[in-house]
């Protein structure tokens, strides 16, 4: 995948969202707390404990409906085989915590799950407000973290990183400006909706909002689109009467935006209300979950998101043998509620994680371990991964196809249903249909 031209992100130039945080990280915080941990775990016996981070409560739940059914399936997994490394058996521990979609809350209870549960590995997933805190956390630390479901220039730059000066204990992999790029302006103009070409974004004054803006932007312009942008907005808006003029103003008939779930929400019923209805809207952050869309109700029809894993993605997952399709088979019927994406990537993390641990001589050698999760390569359930040619140390890409969320036919049991409407690059996830208009 190419390097998204991101010349103009700086670690000054994007706000690392968890500076609410900081303190627990300062000489007088998590590092005074860690004073005596050494560069191997403290914990010498033959018991592996992995923590895992993720919101289950808070604005960004939706992303943490699988949790209950991922920690059952991995639990009942590693119980029954352990892992054998190094000529060593190994017990596996998952003890997981609820971020509660709060960087202050994210930052607490990873330096409970370092100072505290003693773990050897750190899991974490969904949103800069989640993920980077603990990451945070982790690398001054030094425990071994790997994170997904945040665009990689917002978990990177958002940090503080350059590429002279990379993190030796975190790595993430996801999709990041390059990937989004590709796919947006694949379905905006072979997609089969005509347009102006001009289109409306709502970008946020956070760690997403700001690595877009200045990532995404100028490649969308230098693409032929015009950018219509009332500036940045702040997390928890409730009026967006300026920015639904602007967008009516300039008639963009492309709606672009990467809000929390209920400032989407909010937003887009006060847009239908005031007239704003593009032809095309593809979101991200909201709207990647059914239960995003079904909140919505008949609003919801229509909308296109990018999706990084589907049951018709074509690849298996190396800790249950399942192909993506039996794996959301399997959580539809435990839960009786519908596939979401994240599914695909919160398994990928456990696949990378133990693909590395079982990669060390030792897995408790916290300084092989991070070593062991730069050299990753493998296909998991989420399709190829590679952090030995990400677009910067630390990350490997992975692939993204735009749906677009439909109501469901067919005596289907859910209200929704996302139907894949370009692959892009990635011939091989099939289409499931063509992009239908709003308007």
């Amino acid at each position: 995948m190419n390097t998204p031209a991101n010349g103009n992100l700086s670690r000054r130039s994007i706000l690392r969202g968890t500076a609410g945080a900081a303190g627990l990280f300062t000489a007088g915080g998590l590092l005074t707390a860690c004073g005596g941990i050494k560069e191997s775990s403290a914990q010498t016996d033959a018991v592996l404990r992995i923590g895992y981070v993720s919101p289950s409560t808070g604005p960004a739940a939706g992303f943490g409906e699988a949790n209950a059914f991922l920690m059952k399936k991995l639990r009942t997994t590693f119980e029954k085989d352990g892992l054998r490394i190094g000529g060593k058996k190994y017990s596996v521990k998952i003890i997981d915590r609820d971020s509660q979609s709060n960087p202050q809350t994210a930052a607490q209870v990873a330096a409970d799950l370092i100072n505290s549960e003693k773990i050897d590995l750190m899991l974490v997933t969904s949103t800069p407000e989640t993920v980077n805190p603990v990451a945070d956390a982790c690398e001054a630390a030094k425990i071994p973290c790997l994170s997904t479901a945040v665009p990689w220039e917002a978990w990177y730059f958002g940090r503080g990183a350059t590429p002279e000066k990379p993190f030796t204990y975190t790595y993430h992999f996801f999709i990041g400006v390059a990937e989004l790029h590709a796919a947006y302006t694949s379905l905006w103009t072979k997609g089969g909706v005509e347009t102006n070409r001009r289109v409306g974004v709502m970008w946020p004054n956070d760690p997403d909002g700001k690595a877009i803006r200045q990532g995404l932007g100028p490649q969308l312009k230098k693409s032929g689109f015009t950018i219509v942008d009332p500036g940045a907005y702040e997390d928890g808006t409730n009026d967006y009467s300026a920015q639904i003029a602007a967008f009516k103003k300039a008639d963009a008939e492309i709606f672009n935006t990467f809000p929390l779930p209920p400032d989407f929400a909010t937003f887009w019923k006060q847009a239908r209300q005031q007239g704003y209805r593009p032809r095309i809207a593809s979101i991200a952050k909201t709207g990647l979950l059914p239960s995003q869309i079904e909140a919505l109700g008949s609003l919801g029809h229509g909308l296109s998101a990018g999706f990084w894993w589907s049951p018709e993605f074509p690849f298996t997952s190396t800790l249950t043998d399942q192909t993506a399709r039996q794996l959301a088979d399997d959580y539809e019927k435990s839960t009786g509620k519908q596939w979401t994406q994240v599914i695909g990537s919160n398994m990928a993390l456990f696949e990378v994680a133990v693909h590395a641990l079982k990669a060390t001589s030792d897995p408790k050698d916290r300084g092989e371990l991070a070593a062991a999760l730069g050299k990753a390569k493998l296909t998991t359930v989420a399709g190829p991964l590679d952090f030995t040619s990400g677009p910067v140390k630390n990350v490997s890409t992975e692939p993204l196809v735009m749906g677009q969320w439909r109501k469901a036919t067919g005596g289907s049991k859910f209200a929704v249903e996302p139907v894949i409407v370009d692959n892009g690059a990635f011939r091989d996830i099939p289409l499931g249909g063509e992009l239908e208009p709003l308007r």
